[in-house]
């Protein structure tokens, strides 16, 4: 880092303790218990009020933003193919936890569909870099309440003998609304689907 981006990273009102923050934040460590002194306590505070990070601890928006400028070089299409290279990996890892049709096995026991689930590449693609980019959610926790809602639908199906999966939505359609919203809650509520055996037993949340 150069000693003008320094000075402008100064003169925003931040500091390189902020980035180091932001930092841990992106690497999903535990700001509130990592900050267990009063001037890291302040310092946490102080990144939610500037709408850095959101209470949850989210890299909002701004604070993506501020990341990106203090990591800049002098090679600018370094930079974008970094980020690129970020987004599509990040996308990716997503598409293929998206079941690809409603068929499926689960627990040796095989159900037939006729839908195809992942549907408009390009454009849940483009959906899901959108709602990365408002930092509230992570890709680890799409991801995770993606496939919390999956394996509830084929515990339901080995339960009640009947595809689950088939009533799952496209892959876009899930994305435009925003149907990952309550399984990420109950994923940062410490939920768990309680998995159920061969003869008896029930798919909670």
């Amino acid at each position: 880092m150069n000693l003008t981006k320094f000075k402008n990273i100064i003169e925003k009102g931040y500091s390189l303790d902020v980035i180091f923050l932001l930092e841990m934040c992106e690497k999903e460590v535990d700001l509130k218990k990592f900050c267990d002194t009063p001037k890291l306590k302040a310092l946490r505070q102080l990144i939610i009020r500037k709408q850095l990070i959101s209470e949850k601890e989210m890299l909002m928006l701004e604070g993506q933003n501020l990341l990106a400028f203090y990591r800049e070089n002098d090679n600018s299409n370094v930079v974008v193919y970094e980020r690129r290279k970020t987004s599509e990996d990040a996308f990716d890892r997503w598409w293929k936890a998206y079941p690809g049709t409603d068929t499926f096995t689960h627990k040796n026991k095989s159900f037939s569909g006729g839908r195809s689930l992942r549907t408009k590449k390009d454009e849940c693609k483009e959906k899901l870099e959108k709602i990365l980019s408002e930092g509230e959610y992570t890709i680890s926790e799409l991801i995770a309440a993606l496939e919390f809602e999956v394996l509830q639908k084929k515990e339901k199906s080995v339960l009640t003998k009947s595809n689950a999966l088939t009533f799952m939505q496209n892959s876009l359609t899930y994305l435009n609304q925003k149907t990952y919203e309550s399984f990420v809650e109950l994923i940062r509520e410490g939920n768990k689907i309680t998995i159920i055996d061969e003869i008896e037993g029930s798919t909670d949340i």
